[in-house]
């Protein structure tokens, strides 16, 4: 029986040292994550603007964001958009030139580390690189078409490629994803190579048969990842367009930023957060029901 006990008191010595280490993560996390999140579920249903006390008013700020906010669709419509567009572009050029870098070419350090560049470049520093390429006057781009002597091209300043201009930024802002895929490739068994090569499988055939089912994990990590911060956007149009022009870029997390920051509508920007929230996770619950038909685990 003492024994027992004895037990039990270390046991609970262990107990209460591991919550004493792990204490600072659990206060952070419920400080600066659950408090957070439970007070803007609470503002969602208030009419708040900072300088009053939080007025309740239950669905009200939902139901006007669907049936009286012409600017709230025009958001969710610019970001479902760029998130069709961007997400499945972004995808295919990381992964093909993860393949590409994967190759035994001469200085393939070198360009590894240039392709990864942009993802530790200050936002800030990459804005203004693209303000200039993307110049109508000075810009790179169109500086050459106008020594060849042709239109320039209107990429920030039209609303019909405001959106496509980011979505090529979004496409070269891949450096993380470029390095997921690449550790991915050289996980590939040598031995299934043989195989294929040895059953007469083509180059194309082996790529297709081989090299893609074995990364189908990393794709669906690269693909939850980058659908979730493609939903965020905002750094990126707000610095370049602030949402213009015409609302052309004004995404969702512009307008959330606008409605809590420049109108101080915080319930209102609490009830935008809690929507894209919900419009997130089922989204990646679409994306994990299917994900058995097509990623392959090797212990499977």
């Amino acid at each position: 029986m003492l024994k027992i006990r004895s037990l039990r008191r270390q046991e609970t010595r262990r107990t209460v040292r591991g919550l004493l280490f792990v204490s600072p993560w659990i206060v952070g996390f419920l400080l600066f994550t659950v408090y957070p999140m439970l007070a803007s579920l609470y503002y969602s249903l208030t009419r708040y603007d900072v300088l009053r006390p939080p007025k309740f008013v239950g669905l009200a700020n939902y139901q006007e964001l669907f049936s009286a906010d012409d600017l709230f669709r025009t958001a969710l419509y610019n970001t479902v958009w760029f998130v069709t567009v961007a997400v499945p572009a972004a995808f295919v050029t990381a992964f093909l030139l993860a393949v590409l870098l994967n190759q035994n070419i001469r200085g393939r350090s070198l360009f590894r580390t240039i392709f990864f560049l942009p993802s530790i470049t200050p936002a800030v520093a990459s804005v203004m690189v693209w303000l200039w390429i993307y110049n109508t006057q000075y810009g790179l781009i169109n500086g050459v078409l106008i020594a060849l002597g042709m239109k320039v091209i209107p990429w920030l300043s039209s609303p019909a490629l405001a959106k496509p201009s980011l979505a090529i930024i979004q496409c070269w802002s891949q450096g993380t994803a470029i390095v997921i895929f690449l550790a991915a490739l050289q996980d590939v068994p040598r031995t299934l190579y043989e195989a294929a090569l040895v059953d007469g499988a083509s180059s194309l055939q082996r790529f297709l048969h081989v090299t893609i089912p074995m990364c189908t994990p990393a794709m669906l990590y690269v693909l939850l990842t980058g659908l979730i911060d493609t939903f965020q956007s905002f750094l990126w149009p707000w610095l370049l367009t602030r949402g213009g022009p015409n609302n052309a870029t004004l995404l969702y997390s512009v307008y959330l930023y606008r409605s809590a920051f420049e109108h101080f509508k915080m319930g209102y920007a609490s009830a935008q957060g809690w929507l894209l929230f919900l419009i997130i996770v089922a989204f990646a619950a679409i994306i994990f029901r299917t994900s058995a038909r097509w990623v392959y685990y090797g212990g499977e």
